[in-house]
């Protein structure tokens, strides 16, 4: 017999007044508090910190606070729960030690990905307290208003893809429209026609002939098969390979017999001198050391 899945618990609505932001009794004289403009504060009895919406509860930590008391943290976490459906972590870096914040931060990272916060990182009490308040007057705002506006219509399109070139501003994506029509007459639009418009430079006409013109390949990636190729056609018989090709597999076998693999190196006069005294060729004696006396009067 099956049981049934458990079930999660509902977060908790709390209904506060009007546009007042709930503040846990633990934050009293936090200095954020005298920072919380435009909205009102009264206190309640709220699992959370900050409660600046129905369901969005604010969890808030000093660095400074957390070097001397590193549980705090995870205690609140812990009391918190499921409640809230938007879960923020306010955290103020307060502290002088850069490495040191970047590393609290990392870890703080870690604890929100696990305990689904959302984290806001404040430099001051003063933007501590403005991500309060606009986190409660924004609270029945529809999304729409923070997303990115993009029109369909034809010259919205051409303007935003013509903008994207460095140089190139409204006005003259403007006067590329009235001249020449189209987007893909204005690709084809050689430099001297470019030049005779008004307001491009020289510089301004060369982003847009590269832009058009040059290859989307980086030619990096194509340096060593035209090296190579350059090499072959200039040569009329293909280079041989050497015969040491396999030479990385060889160097036990080459230490035991004594043979090497590779050409012998030139002699030197100095070698030529050592050995002419010795008979026979020289080819039968193996190298050796030698000394050379230095006169140095």
């Amino acid at each position: 017999m099956f049981s049934a899945p458990p079930v999660l618990p509902v977060p908790p609505v709390i209904l506060g007044t009007g546009n007042n932001i709930l503040i846990n009794p633990l934050q009293r004289g936090n200095t954020v508090l005298d920072n919380i403009k435009n909205v009102g504060k009264e206190f309640g009895d709220i699992v959370a910190d900050y409660q600046v919406g129905r369901t969005t509860g604010v969890l808030f930590l000093s660095l400074k606070y957390h070097r001397l008391h590193p549980e705090y943290i995870h205690i609140r976490i812990e009391k918190l729960g499921h409640s809230y459906t938007l879960r923020i972590l306010l955290v103020l870096c307060d502290i002088t030690e850069h490495r040191e914040a970047i590393r609290e931060l990392t870890k703080f990272f870690e604890v929100c990905l696990i305990n689904s916060l959302t984290i806001l990182v404040a430099f001051s009490f003063e933007e501590a307290g403005h991500y309060l308040s606009t986190l409660k007057q924004f609270e029945h705002k529809p999304p729409d208003m923070i997303k990115e506006r993009v029109d369909k219509d034809y010259n919205s399109i051409l303007r935003t893809a013509l903008t994207s070139i460095s140089k190139v501003n409204k006005t003259d994506v403007e006067t590329l429209r009235t001249s020449f029509g189209s987007f893909a007459n204005i690709a084809k639009a050689t430099s001297d026609q470019l030049r005779n418009l008004p307001g491009f430079g020289q510089v301004k006409v060369k982003n847009i002939k590269n832009t058009f013109d040059k290859p989307l390949r980086n030619n990096a990636t194509r340096t060593l098969p035209s090296q190579t190729a350059a090499v072959l056609t200039s040569n009329s018989e293909p280079p041989e390979l050497p015969i040491t090709a396999t030479a990385p597999s060889t160097k036990g076998k080459e230490k035991e017999t004594g043979e090497s693999l590779r050409e012998p190196s030139p002699m030197w006069d100095i070698e030529l001198d050592s050995r002419s005294a010795e008979s026979g060729p020289l080819s039968d004696y193996p190298p050796r050391p030698f000394d050379i006396d230095l006169d140095l009067n």
